[in-house]
């Protein structure tokens, strides 16, 4: 029996995660080939929207996405361990519980905040590098409001007031946006002052968000300036107290919060991997992205080190972890096939940039975009991204928190799809749709619907003649109905010649035993959403038939109407529908395993 060979992925952030999910369907039919995951939460973070759990936008499962569902009926095996010794001479990770033996690693731990030796920064500071963080810096602004409300001193309310970011670049000016927004909402409820509230960037360069072009860094500024946001170039932060923060120039600004994001290094457990350093804390890779020092060791994502056309390292963005995974997964297979590697190039497709909810910067695809367009850019290249990892679930998942259940009307959309009412008043219309399809239905069979033949639903060259006389009267009621459409589209009516004629009969039944069901299931209220696309299926096909009038249409809208959760009021739905998401939580995670009842390989 030939030995397996171990691919172990160190970290599940964007890097790990795509590589193990390319490795899983390369591999898919090969039990020779094994893939473990190995990350210390059970998750994966979206770290580029943590900005929105910091500012109050979100709640934390926004940016949470569990394993589970990502690797649900894949071959990888999920383990929640912290490694505490990788042991690259002897091909092997070592955590308090167990050793997991590799041929092949991929180290994606990511990075963490750099301070560049400013005194008080980690002591005093917030920084925005993981969930933890995030939940900690909006925890902090709520008590700061709170703590200020009750504050009679006005020159320690004032710095309770001020939150100052630290770093132009794309988190900083994310993170101050989110803060803009959320501060009328925190003022509200605190009965604060709003004019008290100061919000400013700090950035030590000359400009902010060097990544994009003068043009649109200026709409960007001219944006924040308009909702007061103070910008501070040329403004290195050389001492950072709890009580305010000191300036190069020498400066002092009373506040006692400051969020940290100028920067970012390889993370501690780097430099004890026993692999060759790079620059900043990062793992020095080579053109194939493998570890300059050890063959079978691959980086990917933040903590990979190398320069590709100028004496800076590849960028730490998302791009670049999804592209290094890219090459990696390609020369993991060429080694394993004895083909020639290929060379990591780089293909950014753009940047963007989010000020708050509403508004926006970005570069992509060419195209420069601001405000709506920019925003809505966003929104379908983070979709992409979920449905990538997860599918429509994730993409629902996400419409639901950033449009759905948006508070303060934060998005691009404002709160017209957040705007919620109660089911309660959708049950007499339910109700109503309910019996008028069941009327349909008893009308039909009443008039021959059933009888073979009767048929009503298309007109065959060898019509007997009483289905002739059936068509009559069917054209003489559609007249009086005065049809939508004088005669069926050529398309349609070439589909029901050849799919449907020679079955009509059956069909013809299962429009009225369908009209009868949807009837009955209305009423009860029994899976309500997928009864009003049934309803507004039959609707269109009706006016495609030149059967149904304009009266046809207000069954359309109703049924429209009636997607928004109307079985869940004196309806089955209202017990139904929890049962199926619990159904469709344990298809999408499976076998739901205690973390600590996992077993480690090579125990």
């Amino acid at each position: 029996m030939p030995k397996k060979t171990q691919i172990v992925i160190l970290g599940a952030g964007y890097g790990g995660v795509h590589a193990a999910k390319k490795l899983a369907k390369k591999y898919k039919k090969d039990d020779n080939i094994e893939i473990t995951l190995i990350d210390r939460n059970p998750y994966h973070t979206l770290m580029t929207s943590l900005h929105e759990i910091a500012g109050g936008r979100v709640d934390t499962d926004a940016v949470k996405v569990d394993l589970r569902k990502i690797f649900n009926k894949t071959k990888v095996d999920v383990v929640t361990e912290d490694i505490v010794k990788v042991d690259v001479k002897n091909n092997v990770l070592k955590s308090e519980y167990g050793e997991y033996h590799f041929d092949y690693l991929i180290v994606g731990t990511g990075s963490e905040p750099a301070f560049f030796g400013v005194p008080g920064v980690k002591e005093n500071g917030f920084s925005l590098w993981s969930l933890e963080d995030a939940v900690k810096i909006h925890d902090h602004i709520e008590n700061m409001f709170k703590k200020a409300s009750r504050e009679r001193n006005e020159k320690k309310r004032k710095a309770m007031l001020t939150f100052i970011v630290a770093g132009g670049g794309f988190t900083g000016i994310e993170t101050v946006g989110e803060i803009m927004e959320w501060k009328t909402t925190l003022s509200r409820d605190y009965n604060v002052d709003e004019s008290e509230v100061r919000l400013m960037v700090v950035e030590a360069l000359p400009s902010i968000l060097n990544m994009l072009d003068k043009p649109s860094v200026e709409k960007a500024e001219n944006y924040m300036k308009k909702k007061n946001i103070e910008l501070h170039k040329n403004s290195p932060i050389i001492q950072v107290d709890p009580d305010f923060i000191k300036l190069k120039d020498g400066t002092e600004i009373p506040t006692n919060t400051l969020i940290w994001t100028c920067g970012v290094q390889g993370n501690e457990e780097a430099a004890s991997m026993g692999v060759d350093m790079g620059k900043r804390g990062r793992l020095q890779a080579n053109e194939y992205m493998q570890s300059t020092s050890n063959e079978n060791v691959y980086i990917v994502g933040d903590i990979a080190y190398y320069e590709e056309t100028n004496s800076k390292g590849i960028p730490q963005i998302v791009e670049t972890a999804m592209q290094t995974a890219d090459t990696i997964v390609d020369n993991i297979s060429a080694d394993m096939e004895h083909k020639e590697k290929v060379k990591f190039k780089s293909n950014y497709h753009g940047f963007m940039v989010s000020i708050g909810g509403r508004y926006g910067v970005a570069h992509v695809g060419g195209m420069k975009l601001t405000g709506f367009f920019a925003m809505a850019m966003k929104h379908l290249v983070d979709m992409h991204y979920l449905f990538g990892i997860g599918g429509f679930n994730l993409i629902f998942k996400y419409l639901n928190h950033e449009f759905f259940s948006i508070k303060e009307k934060r998005s691009i959309m404002g709160g017209h799809l957040a705007a919620k009412s109660s089911t309660l008043w959708l049950v007499v219309l339910r109700l109503f749709v309910g019996i008028m399809w069941l009327i349909e239905g008893i009308g039909k069979i009443q008039q021959g619907w059933l009888k073979a033949d009767h048929i009503y639903i298309v007109k065959t060259a060898a019509a007997s003649g009483a289905s002739e006389a059936a068509s009559n009267t069917a054209q003489q009621a559609a007249a009086q109905a005065v049809p939508l459409l004088s005669q069926p589209p050529e398309f349609f009516t070439s589909f029901m010649n050849t799919f449907v004629a020679p079955y009509a009969h059956f069909f013809q039944v299962c429009v009225v035993l369908g009209e009868v069901a949807l009837g009955l299931a209305l009423i009860g209220g029994f899976l309500t959403f997928l009864c009003s696309l049934a309803s507004i299926f039959l609707c269109i096909n009706f006016i495609l038939s030149a059967m149904a009038g304009k009266e046809i249409l207000w069954y359309i809208f109703a049924s429209i109407t009636l997607m928004g959760g109307s079985g869940r009021a004196f309806g089955l739905d209202y017990y139904i529908q929890p049962a199926i998401s619990k159904w469709w939580n344990n298809l999408r995670r499976g076998k739901q395993t205690p973390i600590y009842k996992q077993n480690s390989i090579g125990m």
